[in-house]
């Protein structure tokens, strides 16, 4: 793909280069006990409230017996509370069908605590009036059982919407547990790919170096061959000793590339000239660790190896907005071809990598700028140590 490229920006030289709660609560006991006292207090507020705008005689006496049923209520609900506890684990469906079910002799209970507060002992200046019940006096002379039933079917729903509000807060807790389960399984997911990705570089590069290696033994070039094989333990001891999905800092990632260039000029002593232009404010950005390695191997591979003349590769590093752009060019007189260049471990690796670790906000492109060469361009978030 060819693209136009901004220049590059001030170089410095290779050698003046320095090395570098979770998603949401779950319902407890506490908040249980907190929601079904916030629950009845507001029917004994209400109840209370309403009883003195009624002018009602005796209130001082209907207020504590009132009290006394909004305890017994209180009660209850917690029962009720241990018994959805219990199926907890079940669906929200039957856990539902449990709440509507419990529900009812919980209301019956309730009516019937009510009815002998009220009226089991009836103040002297009550007995025509409704109390706590609505009617006239032949309300309150009928059948105990018929009060109680009809008292029963109000205090039903009343004691059900209490069920259905702890089962919606059950049901919430349960997706936020859900949802962080699997925001955890995809970040280890990611992590693996990124493992995955960052150590098929190394074997790459590993037999590319000991081919290298063995052509210098075969050529009796001991010395180069010694050399190369320090420079190789330097690079691979710097470069395992991080997490393989961990970032670094730009500055060691430049520095690492540097050493396995050390180890290309013993192949390439007359044609390799190496250029680093990554201005000083960038060196603590991170980047994820060896992702310049494959656009600086393909720079060799296509660049310099294919070359009669001396080539110069360039790491450049800039900082466009938000974004921190890495650059890895050659100038070489040969370049990838349309098959090599969108194929194979080095560039696939880089995109598949970036994708992983930034998805849509990171970005790779490649091709000849104007002045020759190849040149290949990442863009991702700028990140500071």
């Amino acid at each position: 793909m060819n693209q136009p490229f901004r220049p590059l920006p001030q170089e410095q030289s290779a050698d003046d280069d320095g090395a570098g709660g979770r998603a949401g609560a779950e319902p407890t006991g506490r908040m249980a006990i907190l929601s079904i006292v916030g629950f009845w207090l507001v029917y004994f507020v209400l109840a209370t409230a309403r009883a003195a705008v009624t002018d009602m005689p005796a209130q001082d006496e209907m207020l504590l017996r009132r009290a006394v049923v909004t305890l017994v209520a209180m009660g209850l609900t917690g029962l009720l509370y241990l018994l959805l506890k219990r199926f907890e684990v079940a669906r929200t469906g039957r856990l539902l069908t449990i709440a509507f079910a419990a529900s009812v002799p919980l209301a019956f209970a309730y009516a019937t605590v009510n009815y002998i507060a009220f009226y089991g002992f009836p103040i002297a200046e009550h007995l025509a009036m409704e109390m706590e019940y609505k009617g006239d006096k032949a309300s309150y002379t009928s059948e105990p059982l018929s009060m109680i039933t009809s008292s029963a079917l109000e205090w039903y729903f009343f004691i059900a919407s209490w069920a259905v509000m702890w089962v919606a807060l059950s049901y919430a807790a349960k997706v936020r547990r859900v949802e962080r389960e699997a925001a955890e399984l995809r970040q280890a997911a990611q992590a693996a790919e990124l493992r995955a990705l960052r150590y098929q570089v190394n074997p790459h590069f590993l037999f590319n170096t000991l081919n290298s290696l063995s052509s210098l033994v075969m050529r009796a070039r001991g010395e180069e061959a010694e050399q190369m094989i320090l420079n190789l333990s330097t690079f691979f001891r710097a470069s395992l000793t991080r997490e393989a999905s961990e970032n670094v800092p730009l500055s060691e990632e430049v520095r690492l590339q540097l050493l396995y260039l050390d180890i290309e000029k013993v192949r390439f002593p007359e044609r390799l000239i190496v250029k680093v232009a990554v201005p000083r404010g960038l060196e603590d950005a991170l980047v994820p660790a060896l992702i310049l390695q494959p656009l600086v191997e393909n720079a060799i591979k296509y660049g310099v190896s294919r070359s009669q003349r001396p080539v110069t590769v360039t790491i450049a590093a800039d900082q466009v907005g938000d974004k921190l752009e890495l650059w890895v060019r050659d100038d070489g007189e040969a370049s990838p071809t349309a098959a090599e260049a969108g194929c194979g471990v080095g560039l696939a690796n880089v995109e598949a990598r970036l994708k992983a670790a930034y998805g849509g906000a990171a970005d790779c492109v490649s091709g000849r700028p104007s002045a020759g060469g190849w040149l290949v361009r990442l863009t991702l978030p700028l990140i500071r140590a």
